[in-house]
């Protein structure tokens, strides 16, 4: 993506201002479930951080994609799902305090995974003639001043301007998904020119990527048989990467635009999927299952074909 206003100003604006309204949805008490939800926060948090790159990585590989769309892919998973993922949650009426809680702890640790990733990923795919210049400090400082300053900020003032917060929250929370889609149509309409031979060629990683991981969350919900909201919140967790963060990350490189243009692609179709999923989960499962067996997200699918009762009251 071609440095302009857009990607020099609005967009690190706009993702301080998604972050600051991901703050204000904060409390000590939020970080605090990780402790009475350990396995389950621990398993996201490890899937995040952990198995997604992998995973984008083994996609990257198995598909041969081209080495620049091969970068933009390790970008895109080293940027966990932050205001997007906690909306598609609470749409879901999954577990937010879990859905928040491991996406503030992934937030700030992509501080220290992201840069490693990234630079990895450049000199394994881009560095066959020698080891290529990554800018580590700027992106460190990058993910710092746009993710945990803007947290850290929101959560001071919904702890001295209660009041305040509790009046903008909902107003912030249309704001971030209104900001989340410009962002992504600027990187859209800026790379109007390839973004149609971009989408054949990386959409199917993309969609696998996104897919993958969401089936990778709903998996280890289904073995460690979390609570119902639980087994919602955990693979939307996993299954939704910050595109607007990886754009930003991407353009921070200054490498090529085509980089910047997976994410913007990813964020297209992640639009899609996980709404999709909070439909199936909720109305095409949800209410074909019982409340006593939705109490355990396992026995809601093992019981799916002979279970029927009526939906769980809200």
């Amino acid at each position: 993506m071609e440095q302009s206003v857009i990607t020099d100003v609005f967009l690190p604006l706009a993702i301080a201002i998604i972050m600051l309204g991901v703050g204000m949805s904060l409390t000590v008490a939020d970080f605090k479930q990780v402790v009475r939800f350990p396995i389950a926060a621990a398993i996201g948090i490890l899937c995040q951080l952990v198995l997604t790159p992998l995973i984008a990585f083994g996609i990257a590989w198995l598909l041969n994609l081209p080495p620049l769309f091969a970068v933009g892919m390790i970008v895109l998973a080293s940027c966990p799902g932050g205001p997007t993922s906690n909306l598609i949650t609470y749409l879901a009426r999954g577990d937010m305090a879990l859905s928040v809680s491991v996406s503030a702890i992934s937030n700030v640790a992509t501080a220290i995974t992201a840069p490693l990733y990234i630079a990895f990923a450049v000199n394994y795919f881009l560095g066959q003639n020698g080891v290529v210049e990554v800018p580590l400090g700027r992106i460190v400082l990058q993910v710092i001043l746009l993710t945990v300053v803007p947290v850290g900020l929101g959560m001071l003032l919904r702890v001295k301007k209660p009041g305040l917060v509790n009046t903008l929250d909902d107003g912030f929370k249309l704001a971030s998904l209104v900001l989340l889609f410009l962002v992504i149509m600027a990187a859209v309409i800026r790379e109007r020119n390839i973004i149609v031979q971009a989408f054949l060629d990386v959409g199917p990683a993309t969609l696998l990527l996104n897919v993958g991981t969401m089936g990778l969350g709903f998996v280890a919900s289904y073995l460690l048989s979390l609570r119902w909201s639980q087994g919602i919140a955990l693979p939307i967790e996993v299954g939704i990467q910050n595109g607007v963060l990886a754009i930003a990350l991407a353009n921070t490189l200054a490498i090529s635009p085509d980089i910047s243009v997976v994410p913007a692609i990813y964020s297209l179709i992640m639009l899609v999927t996980a709404p999709l999923f909070a439909f199936f989960i909720n109305v095409r499962v949800g209410r074909r299952t019982c409340a006593c067996c939705r109490d355990k997200f396992r026995l809601a699918f093992f019981d799916l074909n002979r279970t029927r009762g009526e939906p769980e009251v809200a």
